[in-house]
């Protein structure tokens, strides 16, 4: 490697991945000497509790065009990616998972759709290697998505593969970008860069399992939405005012048939309606609470991730 900025680099996060670094770096440098010398894969090791940056040191040791981030904790995967991107310094970067169930001999793909002048590649899996209840949830969430995000350039019927290209130009934009709460692929495609896409296969994960739990997925999902629409919270107004309209009319009829027929409410209809009522309210204020957390967290202004080590830079 000269002194020269690379022309491709390689990110990919990595978390609990011990098993899977020295393939993952194995594939990369055999599929990207393929198309040029000059590169270099930038692992970000994001807190993880097994040998994942001992592994990582050692492929820096014997390739010095591997780099290893090492951040003091688990921040998450986008803010593995945003270490990762504010690090490389490649014409064109590549963002990719460490399970290897996006095939890097995918990267010359990327590469050719982007010399024909668009500077964001995102890719579509054709066949989602999930589980029924994974599929269904996906399937619920973009739907639900879809009906909530205010930004039409934003609407999508399918998940975004994390792997993905960009340019430099993309890079520095991204890394502009001061929201704390984030999602790596909405943002990318709120910049507004000409994109296109490609399909490509979804694979089985090289080693291991996966680290996000249905817990951690509904979280992310939650975030998702709640960082890119407030319909949520002009939803929750919309209900009350329903609602209340229901109340006010449900009041007069019942002045009305006490007048005419002697009517008498039940005190359970009063308990439902009670509860009901009260859960409604209840929903709603947790949506404003989720906002207003939102908004917390962005006002402390703490950086989004802190680097522990450096390897080869």
């Amino acid at each position: 490697m000269t002194d020269e900025k690379p022309y491709l680099s390689i990110v990919s996060p990595v978390y609990q991945a011990e098993g899977i670094v020295d393939e993952l770096v194995k594939r990369i440098t055999e599929e990207v000497t393929k198309i040029t010398e000059e590169f270099e894969i930038v692992l970000v090791e994001d807190g993880s509790i097994d040998q994942s940056w001992e592994n990582i040191e050692r492929n820096c040791n014997l390739d010095q065009r591997v780099k290893g981030i090492k951040l003091t904790r688990n921040f998450g995967q986008v803010y593995a990616i945003t270490a990762g991107l504010k690090k490389s310094s490649g014409k064109y970067v590549v963002v990719m998972d460490c399970d290897l169930q996006e095939n890097p001999n995918n990267i010359h793909k990327l590469l050719k759709a982007a010399e024909k002048g668009n500077e964001v590649i995102l890719t579509k899996y054709n066949n989602v290697k999930h589980n029924a209840i994974k599929r269904f949830s996906s399937y619920f969430y973009y739907k639900l998505y879809n009906l909530l995000v205010n930004d039409l350039n934003l609407k999508s019927n399918t998940r975004y593969g994390t792997l993905s290209l960009i340019t430099k130009n993309v890079v520095n934009e991204f890394s502009n970008f001061n929201d704390y709460h984030r999602h790596y692929i909405s943002i990318i495609r709120w910049l507004g860069f000409p994109t296109s896409e490609i399909i490509i296969e979804h694979e089985e994960r090289f080693q291991g399992e996966s680290s996000y739990d249905y817990w951690k997925l509904f979280k992310l999902a939650i975030n998702g939405i709640i960082s890119q629409t407030d319909k949520l919270l002009k939803y929750s107004i919309y209900v009350g005012f329903f609602l209340a309209t229901l109340g006010l009319f449900s009041i007069v009829g019942i002045i009305v048939l006490y007048f005419y027929y002697g009517f008498q409410s039940g005190w359970a209809s009063l308990v439902v309606l009670n509860i009901f009522s009260t859960g409604v309210i209840l929903i709603s204020i947790g949506i404003a609470g989720l906002y207003i957390s939102k908004i917390f967290e962005q006002t402390k202004y703490r950086p989004l991730f802190v680097i522990e080590k450096m390897r080869n830079f």
